[in-house]
This record gives C-alpha cells, structure tokens and sequence, in this order.
C-alpha cells in the first residue's frame, strides 16, 4: 500500500510504525472473513481492510470526523483478522496508534469522554474496583435485572499452599481478578505446588496497563508497565523462571512490553526480559510433567472458550485444549472458536449493542454440543459469558485444581 502521511506524523516513531504497517497491507480482504463486526454489519468500513483504509487517510491528512471514529471504536481489537493476514500486517498495532492519535485530534462528546475517563480510573484501580464491586454484589438481589446480571455473585479463594519450593514464577493479581474471580490465582498455585513450584504475586504489580492503553490514555498505561516491571525486577533477579498469566488479556500486554517500551533508555531491556518471561498458565503447564497431578476422568462435559488474546495475540490457539485432554477432561464440541465474545475488555460497556449480539453467538456456539460447563482463560471472558450463560463458567485452571 503506498502511503504520504503528513509531517504531524510522518516525523515521530509512532506515525513511522503506522506507516510500515500500512504498506505491508496488499488489500487482499481475507481479513474480513474473520471479523466478528464485518460479519455482523456487512459493512466495509465495519471490516479490518475498511479500517485500515479510514486509518490511512487520517494519517494522510484528511480531516477525522466522528463517522470515522464510530467505525474505529466499534472494532473489538481482536486481532482475529492478525491471525488470517497472509501479509503479517500488524493491525492492533496500528489500530492502537491511530485511536490515540485520533484521540488527541478530535475532542469527544462530553458523555462518551466521561464514559472512557471513568472506566480507566475505576477498571485498573484495584481498591476502588474491589469495593464498588462488594457494593452492587450486597444491593445485588434489588437491583433492576439488566444492572443484577453484570454483577458476579461473590466468589471465595481456596488457601493457597504453605509449602515452598526452589522453582519460582511469578504471577500478576491484576485489578479486577482479585475481587471478581479470586479463586483463578489461588487455583493456579496450587496446581503448580503439585508440580513443585511456587508461584507468588508481587504486592506491588498493579493493572497490566491495558485498559488505560486501549483507550487511548498511553502515556499512563506505559507508567503502569513501568510499575509492574519495578514490582517484578527483585524476583526476576533472584532467578524467577517465568511470569505466569491466568488472564490472556493480561498477557497479551506484557508480552508487548519489550516493543512498547523499546525507546525507554531505563526500562527498555528490562522491559524485553519481562516480555521473555510472559507466558500464559496453559503453554506453561503444557511442559510440565501432568502426571504429578494424579488427575482423574472428569465426568462433565466441558466447553472451553479460547479467548481473542490467547488465540490471535499471544498466538496459543489449541494450547489449553491439549492440557485439558491430557488431563481428562471431556471436551465438548464449539463452533467458531476464532470468534470474539464481545467482551473485549471494556468494549461490552462502550459498545453495549454489538457486545450482546456477539455473546449470544458465542453462546449459542459453545453449547451446541450441551456442555455441563464452560472454561476460559481471561477474566474479562468469564465476566461477559456468565452474564447469560445457562451453565457455570470459571477459569480452566480450577478444573485442574478440583
């Protein structure tokens, strides 16, 4: 694709790598075939190539107007389309790079600008999340139906395991998983003490950055990298094998570390090293010895939910499907696995609409062969299909852990 970005952008590094990406795009449309709203809106604006060409044109020069930006924010970023592109082209890169540039070019509405502010201080908050969370779950049974359904009902956290072991990884509590789904970590660890590995959380890791990232706000999200890197650097050096991820979502960011803190002259190799470390429980366990874990044949028939991050960004499709096989697990059989439940992390509260249809086509693909149960492997998934699922969802590592 030949492209003339103007001088605004054509001068900095980030205009340089949207540039790169636009020219490896040879217009194939293979793209859209893939993309949960194309094939929704049938529009072309609606699909990857569409978007990419919108993009184009605002780096071009051509001035952005809402039209443009409705199209842009109503893409999950799910990199589904990543994963079909013959040519490699890096689309959730250059989606990120023109929504923040975007961003600052064209003011939003103030009730959308409120909207976004607001999920980016309460989402990555863990306190404040934690404790409005504890709020809608006590007024839960009075709230009005479509409000009750958002609110999970309260979990509890099994003990994690007392003993230590000289093998060591690390682990990121994140924000919403403690207070949401705390049982995810607490399982993890101890299916890993089986196998004679500690897992700990650094204290001080916080949000992966992604939620501040996505929307836009990229400055504060690389501070948030930055943290979660001081918070890990103490046990890295003490010889920390790996950085385990039980939310996907989590994990697509800090594999990206390394490449979004590249030109940071402090941060820059730390960051690469954290990306090294980053790998998700699944690919993790998939080179461990299982037979440590005694397991026995689960009698439930169990559907499993690959989510985009897993599958499209940190490219692990079929990773936990086969752990869960050499487990026992009896999976059940899904349609359209490479299809995005809506979630995409705060997309199911910007873009209500689009984030419900997509849930119930996910659902109805999950339970075509009438599972007792579904897994997935991120936080934001798990939220979103327990909404309206009509069978329990959790986290697949429980599976393991019961």
């Amino acid at each position: 694709m030949q492209t003339n970005l103007v001088q605004q952008f054509a001068n900095t590094a980030e205009g340089q790598e949207a540039e790169s990406i636009l020219r490896a795009c040879v217009h194939c449309g293979f793209c859209t075939a893939t993309c949960p709203t194309y094939q929704e809106l049938n529009d072309e604006r609606d699909g990857p190539r569409g978007r990419i060409y919108l993009m184009k044109m605002f780096l071009e020069g051509q001035e952005a107007t809402e039209k443009t930006r409705e199209h842009l924010d109503r893409c999950l970023t799910c990199r589904s389309c990543e994963t079909t592109c013959p040519s490699g082209v890096q689309y959730g890169r250059l989606v990120d790079i023109s929504r923040g540039l975007m961003e600052k070019e064209l003011p939003r509405a103030p009730k959308d600008k409120w909207l976004r502010w607001g999920l980016a201080r309460v989402i990555p908050n863990r306190q404040l999340f934690g404790l409005l969370l504890r709020m809608g779950q006590i007024f839960r049974p009075v709230l009005p139906a479509p409000l009750r359904t958002k609110v999970p009902p309260r979990k509890q956290a099994s003990p994690w395991p007392a003993a230590s072991h000289n093998r060591i990884v690390l682990a990121l509590a994140g924000c919403v998983q403690p207070s949401a789904t705390p049982n995810t970590n607490a399982a993890a660890a101890r299916v890993l003490d089986k196998l004679g590995i500690t897992m700990v959380e650094a204290p001080e890791a916080g949000c992966c950055g992604a939620v501040n990232y996505h929307l836009s706000e990229h400055e504060k999200g690389l501070e948030r990298m930055r943290q979660n890197i001081d918070a890990w650097w103490p046990a890295i050096e003490a010889g920390a094998e790996a950085i385990i991820m039980t939310a996907s979502g989590c994990g697509a960011m800090v594999q990206d570390y390394g490449h979004l803190l590249k030109d940071d002259p402090v941060y820059a190799a730390k960051a690469q090293k954290v990306s090294e470390l980053c790998t998700d429980i699944g690919a993790f366990l998939l080179n461990q010895d299982l037979d440590k874990l005694k397991l026995s044949q689960s009698p439930d028939k169990v559907a499993f939910h690959c989510p985009c991050t897993l599958q499209h960004a940190m490219q692990q499709s079929g990773v936990v499907e086969q752990v869960l096989t050499k487990a026992g697990v009896n999976l059940a059989v899904t349609k359209d696995k490479h299809l995005c439940c809506g979630s995409a992390g705060t997309y199911s509260v910007t873009q209500p609409e689009m984030s419900q249809k997509l849930l119930g086509n996910k659902l109805k693909a999950l339970t075509v062969d009438n599972p007792d149960r579904i897994v997935t492997a991120n936080i934001g998934c798990q939220m979103h299909l327990e909404t309206k699922a009509q069978v329990p969802v959790q986290h697949w590592i429980e599976l393991l852990d019961q």
